[in-house]
């Protein structure tokens, strides 16, 4: 049977693909491994016998372009949250409110810090980079020159694209604390220095330019209803969608060999699109830890509510020199002693994702991203109990009390806590190594051979849609819009 295009892969990329396709009247077949679609966008009831359905991979939406949001016609709700982040230190703790500056600036002198103004100057900076970079992103890949010249911003160009994001925040920011939570957004998903290496550098770009704010918003019915929203709007196109169908081989002419529970199959594509990671091993790096409270603990800090302070990204010993010595341990193959993480709340802004009792009996969620936990450190069984025991205890040096009291118990007995490394998603996903951008993320710009998309590939008929491609990582649909825009010829 022939299609006008194949898609190997249903997480949101190759919906967004299908979706964009099947409207401009192609015709399309998509095939997915799963008896599921959504990939690393899904929902799970985790923990049998407790309603809450948790984003159990990915957790907020930053990337996604509200422009795909409106083309789409997606019925999707994404909730902006008051609070950015909290940081505890000692009995009190950083909060940066996104409503109120005020409060901000007050949280920095209680802190002693002596950097507002320089955290101030440095988001006008970031600000000004996602207004004129993020638009780029959903058009013809541009070259070095042709980026900088849209950037039009000489200094912001030198301190995130040409030296090292560490030292850049090390220049302009005094205060360790300071420079850790800045430095963040260099390292999630990412195991890198960013003092050297300018990996980091390209991951903080990409956590900080999020359709033109770079604002981290929460997505109402967890992240399975971005993923639902995608492949409805696919299918009300026309796109044929199948799940429970392995892709066993794709062919340069167009071929795609498939299994399903009959047997198996061949398809031809006119195009072929691909929403798989590279067929080569990768190292992915964090922890994911979903829990759900029967309440929220207390704080050490009296100023801040917990409400307040897990609405935003809570963020446990963080500050720089935390970081680079959980980097150095992790380099040496070992779990670091004290784990930085970032935790947030996704119930506080959004219960639906509760059933009606659970949301009545006050309960919570908390999503843990742990930092510097690379696959190499799991190669030994025994260091997935050791790095969720270090983990807990690194938060738990930052509250009031154990989070392991504030668990809420499953009718089994057992408290509503789960951890998921590299080599567990590699093991669940398919992701080689559990690199969750399917490889080291690159810049937004043409490097050596790529095509007018950066979706190309040495076949002309196979395309890639996923989070390989060139401005690809994360929960955005760009390289499914942006393979859908070169199989239909978009200037």
């Amino acid at each position: 049977m022939s299609y006008d295009v194949v898609i190997a892969g249903g997480g949101h990329n190759g919906l967004v693909a299908a979706a964009y396709l099947a409207r401009a009247g192609r015709r399309v077949l998509l095939l997915e491994r799963l008896d599921h679609l959504g990939g690393l966008a899904v929902s799970t009831r985790a923990f049998p016998g407790v309603d809450a359905r948790l984003s159990r991979y990915s957790y907020l939406v930053s990337l996604l372009p509200t422009k795909i949001v409106k083309e789409l016609g997606l019925s999707l709700e994404l909730r902006r949250r008051r609070v950015a982040s909290y940081t505890p230190v000692g009995d009190t703790g950083l909060l940066i409110d996104n409503e109120e500056p005020e409060r901000t600036a007050a949280s920095f002198a209680r802190l002693g810090s002596p950097d507002l103004a320089a955290w101030h100057d440095f988001h006008a900076l970031l600000a000004r980079v996602a207004e004129r970079v993020a638009p780029t992103l959903l058009q013809p890949l541009p070259d070095r020159t042709a980026l900088r010249e849209a950037l039009d911003d000489d200094q912001a160009w030198h301190d995130l694209f040409e030296r090292p994001i560490g030292q850049t925040v090390a220049e302009r920011f005094r205060s360790d604390l300071i420079r850790g939570v800045v430095l963040t957004d260099a390292l999630t998903g990412t195991f890198a220095d960013p003092a050297r290496d300018l990996l980091a550098n390209r991951c903080f770009l990409y956590h900080v330019i999020g359709n033109g704010t770079g604002e981290w918003r929460v997505p109402v019915g967890g992240m399975g209803a971005v993923s639902s929203a995608i492949a409805a709007s696919a299918l009300a196109a026309g796109a044929e969608i199948r799940t429970g169908c392995e892709v066993l081989h794709i062919d340069p002419n167009g071929e795609v060999t498939f299994t399903d529970d009959a047997g198996e199959h061949v398809v031809t594509g006119g195009h072929v699109l691909v929403n798989m990671p590279p067929d080569r091993r990768q190292e992915g790096s964090q922890l994911k830890v979903n829990m759900v409270l029967s309440r929220l603990p207390r704080l050490k800090d009296p100023h801040v509510d917990p409400r307040t302070a897990f609405t935003g990204t809570f963020r446990v010993n963080e500050s720089a020199g935390q970081l680079a010595a959980a980097f150095d341990q992790a380099s040496r193959g070992l779990v670091p002693e004290l784990p930085p993480s970032e935790i947030y709340c996704h119930s506080l802004t959004d219960d639906s994702i509760f059933g009606p009792s659970l949301r009545a009996s006050g309960a919570q969620t908390l999503t843990l991203f742990g930092l510097c936990m690379p696959a190499r450190l799991f190669a030994d069984p025994a260091a997935r109990d050791l790095a969720v025991a270090r983990t807990l205890a690194s938060i738990n040096s930052v509250l009031a009390e154990p989070i392991q009291d504030c668990l809420l118990t499953a009718p089994s007995g057992e408290p509503c806590l789960e951890a998921r490394t590299p080599l567990d998603l590699e093991r669940e996903v398919a992701l080689p190594g559990g690199h969750i951008f399917h490889g080291d993320l690159a810049w937004p710009y043409a490097e050596g051979g790529d095509g007018p998309w950066g979706v190309e590939t040495e076949h002309p008929r196979i395309l890639r849609c996923g989070a390989s491609a060139r401005r690809g990582g994360g929960v955005s649909g760009i390289p499914g819009h942006n393979a859908a825009m070169a199989v239909l010829g978009a200037a």
